[in-house]
């Protein structure tokens, strides 16, 4: 959903709580910004719009017809608004509370730390549950973000797609079903309309921004698709070995997870590391910066290069 038709929503939403009186469609109008005050037409059909929305999402918008008057009025009649008071028991807050906790360091952790908040000033206790285990879901891949939202809008996204095992990036526009993660890592599922079929997309892979052209509600996922199953009938990928050059003295967690560690050149150890994604071993290395350098296989060592790049711009 776009910014302007948020705010749009949201002030429409005030209004109509607001009103002590039903308003009309015309009274609207003036009132709420965001509606065309000249194009009769238009504004009537992004009206219609709106109501069914907040309807869809339980704001019960409701009309009122006066035999005094020609045209119907709206408001939204506060107690039908409010929630009633929430109780969760001690179970289902702890469940709640290690949610939260869970995402707190991913791309939904705002999102997860005012539901938490709200519902402290409710009074319902939701602490987080104290764990000597320490539950992260990571979601820093760039395109988690706007996926999310393609895939709650029900919008078409594009974007290039890096292929495994080739350097060549291909734009695919696609219908998007879900985000799974599995195994540590975050796919996309959904129609490819160029290819015409249901196919699986790694989030590492996607290369550059994700667009979102058209209008919401453009496509209907399949009643009968299994998101989960379709992620977990991917192959995976074979496990291969990167060489990498390091500083001695350095890169301690690194030369922990090596299958070896050999001395190299003057001031420099080799290591060898087993991965299987190019890009979540570029991310690792790029973040070791000076003090590691990838020498094989080619395109690990091409994908850290680009990432140095894009931190440079």
């Amino acid at each position: 959903m776009s910014r302007r038709k948020t705010e749009r929503l949201l002030n429409l939403v005030i209004c109509l709580l607001a009103t002590r009186r039903p308003l009309s469609a015309e009274q609207i109008r003036q009132a709420v910004p965001g509606y065309d005050p000249e194009n009769d037409e238009a504004f009537q059909r992004m009206f219609e719009r709106d109501k069914s929305e907040l309807r869809e999402i339980g704001i019960p918008v409701e009309v009122h017809r006066d035999p005094w008057e020609d045209d119907p009025g709206y408001r939204i009649v506060r107690e039908s608004y409010e929630l009633p008071e929430i109780t969760l028991e001690a179970d289902e807050a702890a469940v709640i509370g290690l949610a939260a906790q869970v995402w707190e360091r991913a791309s939904l952790a705002d999102a997860a730390s005012g539901a938490l908040l709200k519902l402290r000033a409710g009074g319902v206790r939701a602490d987080l549950v104290e764990s000597p285990l320490e539950l992260r879901v990571d979601t820093r891949d760039p395109a988690f973000p706007a996926l999310w939202e393609a895939v709650r809008d029900r919008r078409v996204v594009r974007f290039g797609y890096r292929s495994a095992g080739s350097e060549s990036v291909l734009t695919r526009t696609v219908e998007p079903w879900g985000v799974v993660s599995r195994r540590g890592r975050w796919y996309l599922v959904g129609h490819d309309r160029d290819r015409g079929a249901s196919r699986v997309f790694r989030l590492s892979r996607i290369a550059g921004a994700v667009t979102t052209p058209g209008r919401p509600d453009a496509f209907s996922v399949p009643d009968d698709v299994d998101l989960r199953s379709m992620v977990g009938y991917q192959e995976l990928p074979a496990e291969r070995v990167a060489l990498v050059r390091v500083r001695q003295g350095t890169c301690l967690g690194l030369r922990h997870a090596a299958q070896a560690v050999r001395p190299g050149p003057e001031g420099w150890d080799e290591v060898e590391v087993a991965f299987t994604d190019a890009e979540r071993l570029a991310s690792w290395m790029a973040s070791l910066g000076a003090d590691a350098v990838v020498i094989d296989p080619p395109d690990a060592r091409e994908a850290v290069i680009r990432r140095l790049k894009g931190a440079m711009q």
